[in-house]
């Protein structure tokens, strides 16, 4: 006992007592300043850059909607008539669009953090300690805040349960592999260290991952688990819901609706995103919630007024990005009684009006069926990546924190922000909860074979041609703990969804006391893991 309480004093002494940091982010005076101080200024430099991220993201979803809702035309002939029809039927395949878009688009901060972190590092013999634990700790987060979350969304007494077991076990099984195989690849193969092969290997399971669920999704005989699909609707996203009470064709109001997800804000009014890929207005023909890019007529229920829009010039669209985000009052702002909201509202537009007049140069969602801007988008998300990344090691460098601790908290959290809107999305909206599980448990897929997988991959590569070295994993065992614990942890979460499956029938909503009573264990479990995690990595025990 009196030899453990030694060692936590003296982790406590090291972080508090280390050297001077000299590096600095744009001014070399920034040194001058007191340690307190500017550990203060970075924070906010890391939240401002999660602001932007979120932002940036929100248009992200609009062109991946734009990508995901065209169809393609196929011909079918009556077996009875013999007569030949066209019918337009919908290019992505649902479950291919969950794990492969929906995920990967919302997994894309950590995935742009840890592979920039491994560029930085390539050449040394250990990996960057941000990329691995920003993973891991956003699988946490996932896991657990964010299934806290989605629980109590739903109205009181509203009950929504996953309708695909089938596909949601596969996930689910491929998430758990995927840190078991994690642990196995740093304790038991090569432990602390890395091979070309074991990354390659890490890589190539996302595959895997994407043929089982699509075979899950399709049942194909003697390869897929005999469960049947029960209670999923044609139409995922109810109608009434996408309908908007005060729909205003402004696309300045389009613009302020992508922000007021980041403060929590609900309006009353069409809400652009992925989702929106799984309904459509008729059978096989068009999907709903057309980007505002893109609309060409809009009708509103409340007042019967139409207004149609004829083709719009490009540059017009282009342009008129740029006169948004030098607004800073909506139209809803205006309609506010109270003179505090609207200053808080027109202050909250003015902290954005910079992120909002960087993002007007991705071009609008309409050009290539969204794919410019699907790749702009990603440009920009990986900027603010590499910003955050600098941001964490002066962090580290002026508070002495072990890098792995700021991953597990502050990047975890804030690279995670995307999953947390996505889901909470498809939870309100959708009259199911597969695409709300299966963002999270796909998203942790994602996080490691790709998230870690492409990072190691690249760095073993450079170590194996130029050393002929392996990659070693700084303070292995204490990434290996954190994923020992995520894991016992996670099968505790699962345990309880499933419970909630037998008792109440459903895994998100019901009755008020039960749903906050899950979400306050969700985030117990939560806390559990970062507090256990930071304390091994950092050297308490």
């Amino acid at each position: 006992m009196g030899s453990t309480y030694r060692r936590i004093v003296e982790s406590l002494t090291g972080t508090l007592r280390h050297e001077k940091c000299e590096s600095y982010f744009l001014f070399s005076k920034e040194s001058s300043l007191g340690d307190g101080f500017r550990a203060f200024l970075y924070l906010l430099g890391v939240a401002y850059c999660f602001i932007g991220l979120s932002a940036i993201t929100a248009r992200f979803f609009r062109s991946m909607e734009n990508v995901v809702k065209q169809t393609r035309e196929v011909e079918y002939i009556d077996p009875i008539t013999n007569a030949e029809t066209i019918r337009h039927e919908k290019v992505w395949n649902y479950t291919i669009a969950d794990i492969t878009l929906l995920a990967f688009g919302t997994s894309f901060p950590q995935i742009s953090l840890a592979t920039i972190d491994a560029i930085r590092n390539l050449g040394q013999i250990y990996a960057g300690g941000l990329g691995p634990g920003t993973l891991v700790g956003s699988a946490a987060f996932d896991l657990f805040p964010i299934h806290a979350v989605c629980v109590i969304v739903p109205k009181a007494g509203e009950l929504k349960k996953i309708s695909d077991i089938g596909v949601w076990l596969v996930e689910l099984f491929w998430s758990f592999w995927a840190y078991i195989w994690l642990y196995i690849i740093l304790e038991v193969w090569t432990p602390n260290v890395v091979t070309l092969w074991e990354a390659l290997l890490t890589v190539l399971q996302f595959g895997l991952l994407l043929v089982h669920a699509y075979v899950q999704d399709k049942r194909y005989p003697y390869v897929s688990l005999p469960l049947a699909r029960a209670d999923r609707p044609e139409d995922w996203v109810p109608e009434e819901a996408n309908v908007s009470k005060d729909c205003k064709q402004d696309d300045d109001d389009a613009g302020y609706m992508e922000y007021s997800e980041i403060v929590g804000v609900e309006e009353n009014r069409n809400i652009v995103d992925i989702f929106s890929i799984h309904s459509k207005n008729s059978p096989g023909l068009e999907y709903q919630n057309v980007s505002a890019d893109d609309i060409g007529e809009s009708s509103c229920g409340n007042s019967g007024k139409k207004s149609i829009v004829k083709d719009p010039h490009l540059l017009s669209l282009w342009g008129q990005q740029f006169l948004d985000a030098l607004t800073l009052e909506s139209t809803e702002s205006r309609k506010l009684d109270s003179i505090y909201l609207r200053l808080a509202r027109i202050s909250w537009q003015l902290l954005l009006s910079p992120w909002r007049l960087l993002f007007a140069f991705v071009p609008p969602c309409s050009i290539c069926h969204g794919w410019i801007a699907f790749i702009c988008s990603l440009c920009f998300i990986s900027g603010i990546a590499y910003i955050v990344t600098v941001f964490s090691d002066l962090i580290s460098c002026v508070t002495g924190i072990n890098p792995y601790v700021i991953a597990f908290t502050v990047l975890a959290s804030g690279t995670s922000w995307p999953d947390l809107v996505a889901s909470k999305i498809a939870a309100e909206r959708q009259t199911t909860a597969d695409s709300a599980i299966a963002n999270i448990t796909c998203s942790n897929s994602v996080n490691i074979y790709v998230g870690i997988g492409i990072p190691w991959l690249i760095d073993t590569t450079y170590n194996f041609i130029a050393y002929r070295e392996p990659l070693r994993i700084q303070n292995a065992e204490g990434l290996s703990f954190s994923l020992l614990i995520f894991f016992l942890t996670s099968i505790c979460c699962i345990g309880v969804l499933v419970i909630r499956r037998l008792t109440l029938g459903a895994e998100l909503g019901g009755p008020r006391f039960w749903a906050w009573l899950t979400s306050s264990y969700f985030m117990f479990l939560w806390l559990v893991f970062v507090v256990l995690s930071s304390l091994k990595v950092s050297g308490f025990f």
